[in-house]
């Protein structure tokens, strides 16, 4: 196969490369220079937002295309139109953030949609990933797979959910911990998401297809017990119910990274159908593998994981987090 990754250089993109390059496959990977991409993959350079940004890819044919952008939906729709006539196959790493909240536990992939247009410069999130979907299946039709993936962990995270959790855990003593600690988890480990697209774009899959693992895969309590023993068992976890934490104002998702209380939010992010891409082979391997193996790569960078520019640093500080405990 011969791959055209868009993007390449970081978290999804370059665990996307790694696999397909894995794989023996012939990977290009077209991206702006900011970042090496792995040792093996071809090389254009270019910006996606600028005036003839995507000169580099004006010739030249690929099998399959791999695109994890996530800003204005244009830069896709210029992509894929400029690829649509030398690539067989279109791969859009979307979100299932593209579903309008709120959205009941147990929906699937036709459930209902943000607005979203192929030609905006740029508005939020979910409708610049809606936007996305709409170009490139306007491009490509049913040669278009649209990957609506949940939260993403792994190696290579460079948005700091589950490496503040091992930090924290690896700093040890009373670990703040919020109940139920049954509380599902929604995720799909970074590996298992590159394994699937890739399988997937190469069987020809195409539309939409909800990518985490299946209700009851992972809970709170696996996630921060995997925490404490992968880095020494030194965090004693504090199980603390979500009404104190509220009324202390610690904001789960962003404090507390993973963690959302029951209710509409917790149905939405981690409530989702994934019938049918696991029907289409999706396999995810234990929270004790993601964690362990996410853990040795932030320990190879001295504990200090890589951070979007565009995203705030997740956690909660310390000194907050001894006055919620009483300590």
């Amino acid at each position: 196969m011969k791959l055209l990754m868009l993007g390449g250089t970081e978290f999804v993109g370059r665990t996307v490369t790694e696999d397909a390059l894995a794989r023996g496959w012939e990977v290009t990977v077209f991206h702006r220079g900011h970042h090496a991409p792995p040792q093996g993959a071809g090389t254009l350079h270019g910006d996606r937002t600028a005036a003839g940004g995507l000169d580099a890819l004006a010739a030249g044919e690929w099998d399959l295309v791999v695109d994890t952008w996530g800003g204005a939906p244009t830069a896709v729709r210029d992509s894929a139109r400029l690829l649509a006539g030398r690539a067989g196959h279109y791969t859009y790493i979307s979100s299932r953030s593209v579903y309008r909240y709120p959205a009941p536990a147990g929906m699937a992939e036709d459930g209902p949609l943000v607005e979203g247009s192929a030609d905006a410069d740029g508005t939020a999130y979910a409708e610049d990933k809606r936007g996305g979907e709409i170009a490139a299946t306007d491009a490509f039709g049913d040669r278009a797979l649209l990957v609506r993936a949940g939260l993403i962990l792994g190696p290579y995270e460079n948005v700091g959910r589950l490496p503040w959790w091992l930090n924290r855990a690896a700093r040890g003593g009373p670990m703040l911990a919020p109940r139920p600690s049954g509380s599902m988890v929604q995720y799909i480990d970074v590996r298992d998401l590159a394994a699937w697209t890739l399988d997937a774009a190469g069987a020809g899959l195409g539309g939409p297809y909800n990518v985490v693992c299946p209700p009851g895969h992972a809970t709170m309590n696996r996630f921060l017990e995997a925490c404490a023993a992968v880095t020494g068992g030194g965090a004693e976890l504090r199980w603390t119910d979500p009404a104190r934490i509220e009324e202390a104002g610690v904001q789960p998702w962003t404090e507390l990274p993973l963690w959302l209380p029951e209710g509409d939010q917790h149905d939405y992010m981690y409530g989702g159908d994934v019938t049918k891409a696991h029907t289409a082979g999706l396999k995810c391997r234990p929270v004790e593998e993601t964690v362990a193996d996410t853990w040795a790569w932030l320990t190879s960078l001295g504990g200090v994981p890589p951070q979007r520019p565009d995203r705030p640093a997740p956690g909660l500080d310390a000194e907050r987090e001894a006055a919620l405990l009483g300590l």
